[in-house]
């Protein structure tokens, strides 16, 4: 770690009291298929949603012929045949991997870092302002590149509102080779007028629209608004990406994710389901999920909710219905949800019906060390439940893929998502480890 800071203390570039590096991987689920098939490297590629549904990473070959990000497949087929666009489906186990690589590699660049999507990471580089950041950035590339074969832009500036901005133009402007850093002021203003104010950082399309209809089309101009004007029309998180453009740090690094206060697991089902068993099946899957999810964060949950829906693109009697219920005391041990999930299956399930998503919800989440004692009852804390949760989730952390699971959540899973064009989980698995022929 010391000698990646020592190598690049070298000039004076600006005494800044924060600055801030992030990273992003370049089509990330593209790229990581391209590390392990480099037959795909220059070539038109797109990878898949759930069931093959979407496109959710195009390599750029693909952006220059018109797919569209999130577009359906079937309605790009033509274009597809035509350019002959390789097409795969997601390999969640596989890209989730390479991204733990990744971040592992930003690590031995600075002792914070937050995580802020499977692709995306902030590093703090506060105390770096005697470095060359340039050269810095340049050896972050470098290395992400040649530890995991992932290429990534790396913006940096004095927030990281304005690393968002460094890192688009890195990304969009092929002079840069990646890199950029907007810590020169003078720089700032004319690159913040030519950037749209739909491409800032916590701009949404609505906002985006509000904001052109009186005459703020750019960054620049968001940047010079008025605030008393700004906290009335976008409320206090749009006043701190205007104080943010302007250079004052109001968005610290999250090195620890706060807890969530709602677990959500929903999914389409690869075929649709008719029968109660199967759909038993499934959502008892999907609530072994959530719970997991929520002993992650060391939580407990006080209230479940499934909901079952048919296909509402299919022409025919539609269906879709929901329930909830208490669970007393609150718990994280799966086999409370996966009961919970069947029972209020059965209150709401319809025969008759072809159902084509599902999903459970978990609300009223606590703290599992801080959670209410019961006069009459044994809580999850300390208990034998507890421990069984333990036990299964350390052994399931040893595994990458093949985990241990209650039978409740089935063996064939013919429910499961549509992957027909899934690549091997090349280092998960044992069975699709990367072959070489010689």
């Amino acid at each position: 770690m010391g000698s990646c800071y020592q190598r690049y203390k070298v000039i004076l570039i600006e005494k800044m009291k924060t600055l801030f590096a992030l990273v992003d991987c370049n089509n990330f689920y593209v790229s990581c298929e391209r590390v392990f098939n480099p037959s795909l490297n220059n070539q038109p590629v797109v990878v898949l949603s759930n069931n093959d549904g979407c496109a959710v990473s195009r390599s750029n070959e693909a952006k220059a012929l018109g797919i569209r990000m999130g577009e359906p497949i079937f309605k790009c087929r033509e274009l597809v045949n035509k350019h002959s666009i390789k097409v795969l489906s997601s390999n969640y186990v596989l890209y989730g991997d390479i991204s733990q690589r990744v971040m592992n590699t930003l690590s031995r660049f600075t002792p914070k870092l937050e995580i802020y999507s499977i692709d995306e990471a902030f590093l703090s580089l506060d105390g770096f302002a005697h470095y060359n950041l340039l050269e810095y950035a340049k050896e972050i590339n470098r290395t992400v590149r040649r530890d995991t074969g992932i290429p990534v832009s790396v913006g940096i500036a004095a927030t990281k509102t304005l690393a968002k901005v460094a890192n688009r133009i890195a990304k969009k402007n092929p002079a840069t080779n990646g890199v950029f850093c907007l810590t020169d002021e003078k720089f700032i203003d004319p690159l913040l007028e030519n950037t749209g104010v739909g491409d800032i950082w916590g701009i949404g399309c609505a906002r985006e629209k509000l904001l052109k209809s009186y005459g703020i089309n750019n960054a620049l101009q968001l940047k010079n608004a008025s605030e008393d004007w700004i906290q009335k029309h976008l409320t206090i998180m749009g006043l701190k990406t205007v104080r943010e453009l302007r250079g004052i740090s109001c968005l610290p690094l999250e090195e620890t994710s706060p807890p969530k206060k709602v677990i959500a697991t929903t999914r389409s089902f690869g075929h649709e389901v008719r029968s109660f068993d199967e759909l038993a099946e499934s959502t008892a899957a999907y609530a072994s999920n959530a719970a997991e999810k929520l002993r992650e964060q060391n939580s407990v949950c006080g209230h479940i909710q499934l909901f079952i829906a048919t296909n509402p693109f299919k022409n025919g009697e539609q269906y879709a219905n929901s329930s909830s219920m208490r669970i007393n005391p609150p718990s994280a041990y799966t086999p409370d949800f996966t009961n919970c999930a069947r029972m209020l299956l059965k209150s709401i399930y319809r025969e008759g019906f072809s159902y084509k998503r599902a999903g459970v919800i978990l609300f009223d989440i606590s703290s599992s060390k801080n959670s209410q004692e019961y006069l009459f009852e044994e809580t999850y804390q300390n208990s034998p439940k507890e421990k069984l949760m333990k036990t299964i989730d350390k052994i399931n952390s040893r595994l990458n893929y093949g985990k241990l699971f209650f039978a409740s959540e089935g063996l064939d899973k013919p429910w499961y998502m549509r992957q027909s064009n899934r690549s091997k989980r090349f280092t998960t698995s044992w069975n699709e480890i990367l072959e070489i022929k010689i």
